[in-house]
Formats: C-alpha cells, structure tokens, sequence
C-alpha cells in the first residue's frame, strides 16, 4: 500500500496531528538538543535513529514516563520502524546524551497495562493515543488490539548503565 493510500485511511484528526508534529517538531529538536535542561524535556526526549532502509540520520522528539529505572514511550508513529529490539539507541535526556536499550512491547495485554500505567501519569498521554479509555481506567479492549494490529507499540527504554536515570 502507498503511504498516500495509508494516510488516506487514517482518520483526518491523525493527520491533522500529524502535520502539526512535523511543524512542532522542528524547535522541539533544537531545544531539546541543547546540553542543559529545558521546560520540554520534563516529558519530551530526543532518540536518535537512523533509517532502517536510506541510512539517514534522524532526530526524533518523543514523550516519555518515567517508570522506576526505565522509560516509557507510546510508538505510534513511524520513527519505532528504525529501532531494533535490544540494539542500543542515543537519546539526549533533560539535556544529557545517554544510551539506552529500547524494548519494543507489542503484545496487547502487555501495551494495555502499560498505556494505563502512563494515563495514570500523564493525561497528555491519552489525547495523544487514539484508544478510548472505559470508565473502569482499562482503554478499549477492541480498539486497542486494532491499534496494535495497525503498528501501534510501547517502547521500555533501559538505561545504560541502570544507574542513568535516577
């Protein structure tokens, strides 16, 4: 499928979004690229990627919880196809360069449970993540498979060495 057909599919709120994040995302790179922390980096991350396919370098600003002595990202977009379960990845962290081991969760009971673990959090989370939560706190059973069927993961970052984020 193209990725003009692919988007067609997509529900216009998504890429509206989208769009906005290819705006936003360019000061967000350069702040969050600097060697001291910024006002963003409080729940953003810079991962620096590169491509799986062209082998081009790319920095991408992604929202994260902490979660003891790992972090949690939602993978909803595109830049999770270049990361490789358990291939070390940079990452610039409240304005440190660090090394940390991403662990790419795409089983739907393990991404639900942990998707409620961030929305208990941060309520960010759930504008962000197109899965309706119940009223019980558990986010839709059937649109969170779909979701995870249509791509949709969380990344565990693990540190390297343990010790870098507390």
């Amino acid at each position: 499928m193209s990725a003009s057909a692919s988007q067609a599919r997509r529900p216009l709120a998504r890429r509206v979004q989208a769009r906005a994040f290819r705006v936003i995302n360019v000061p967000m790179r350069m702040m969050l690229g600097l060697p001291f922390p910024t006002p963003p980096g409080r729940s953003l991350m810079l991962v620096y990627l590169t491509g799986r396919k062209t082998g081009r370098r790319y920095r991408q600003p992604v929202s994260y919880i902490r979660d003891g002595g790992t972090l949690l990202t939602p993978g909803g977009g595109n830049w999770k196809l270049n990361l490789v379960d358990g291939r070390p990845v940079r990452i610039k962290l409240r304005g440190r360069d660090v090394r940390a081991v991403p662990e790419i969760v795409s089983d739907p009971d393990e991404v639900g449970r942990l998707l409620e673990l961030m929305a208990s959090r941060s309520a960010a989370i759930k504008r962000f993540v197109a899965v309706p939560q119940n009223a019980d706190g558990h986010f839709d059973r059937e649109r969170l498979q779909a979701a995870v069927g249509h791509g949709f993961r969380i990344i565990v970052w693990h540190p390297e060495p343990p010790s870098t984020f507390a």
